[in-house]
């Protein structure tokens, strides 16, 4: 069978069966494809693949220069896509049963401090209208540790502000709950006011809370962007991206004594091991301290 018909198919799986987001879709068709382009290079159909192809694939993939977090995302695309083939009866072995991704190292994420993060919305300049959207849009990721996706996609009609709490749609279209601050409430209106309810507005793109000049759906670059640009003039040294908002977020409320498990369920981690490297970034964080202020380690 055809690359281009397996691959077509195979993202109707994904989208219809498994319910993945478009990004997710676009990463996993790419991921295919580089397989695809490999097995044209050494004369080889999809069924004629095997192991041994297959986990030489992975190491052209490390001779290239791709990192290990690369290659492990490769190597879970093209395990599902095998799996599909499996599923649809292509296949009735599957080659990528075996094939192991690359070790990855535990990177602990950047996290802010509340103080950084309150010099940054202090470089906000109220005095144009877009200043209160922008002091929203970091109130909304600090406050409710939005994946900046879900920030761009929330819409009017999922925040319930007498009952003080926003209905995400997470990845693979998973719905949660997430409690919200005053803060936000307060920043939403003050935005609202200031700016959404004098713009005009592009059709089909009513319902979507923060938007840009031309009244349509903020993208996540502009939001980049945005605190690219504060974290500059707050003077931040530290890497950071709209995901920051969210690590520090997670991490601030394991500091404040939150349990792990609500953590988990707020973030809409699938695992509550990815939720556990909060408690990493937080003991690194308390080690520090000791290391600079413990009066045995001053001498």
């Amino acid at each position: 069978m055809k690359w281009s018909v397996l691959l077509n198919n195979f993202e109707s799986y994904l989208q219809l069966e498994k319910g993945l987001s478009e990004n997710t879709l676009m990463a996993y068709a790419k991921d295919v494809q580089k397989l695809q382009n490999y097995a044209e290079e050494i004369n080889k159909t999809v069924e004629e693949l095997e192991y041994n192809d297959l986990n030489a694939f992975v190491g052209a993939l490390y001779d290239i220069g791709l990192s290990a977090r690369s290659q492990a995302r490769v190597v879970s695309g093209v395990k599902q896509f095998f799996d599909f083939l499996i599923l649809e009866d292509v296949l009735k072995i599957n080659p990528a049963e075996l094939l192991e991704p690359p070790k990855i190292g535990r990177k602990l994420p950047e996290v802010l401090s509340i103080e950084e993060i309150d010099a940054m919305i202090g470089q906000i300049d109220l005095s144009k209208n877009e200043g209160h959207r922008n002091k929203a849009i970091l109130e909304t990721l600090y406050c409710c540790g939005l994946r900046v996706s879900e920030l761009c996609d929330l819409k009017i009609s999922q925040i319930f502000y007498e009952e003080g709490f926003v209905r995400v749609i997470g990845k693979g279209n998973k719905e949660r709950l997430i409690p919200f601050a005053e803060s936000v409430k307060k920043e939403l209106n003050l935005y609202y006011d200031a700016m959404r309810k004098h713009m005009e507005i592009a059709r089909g793109h009513e319902d979507f809370v923060f938007l840009n000049r031309r009244g349509k759906q903020l993208t996540r670059v502009m939001i980049f962007t945005i605190i690219k640009d504060l974290a500059e003039k707050a003077g931040i040294k530290k890497n950071i991206s709209p995901h920051t908002f969210r690590h520090s977020f997670a991490t601030h409320l394991l500091e404040g004594g939150a349990n792990l498990r609500a953590i988990q369920d707020m973030l809409g981690h699938e695992s509550i091991l990815t939720t556990e490297i909060y408690t990493h970034v937080s003991n690194q964080a308390q080690r520090e301290a000791i290391l600079k202020y413990h009066p045995r380690n001053q001498r």
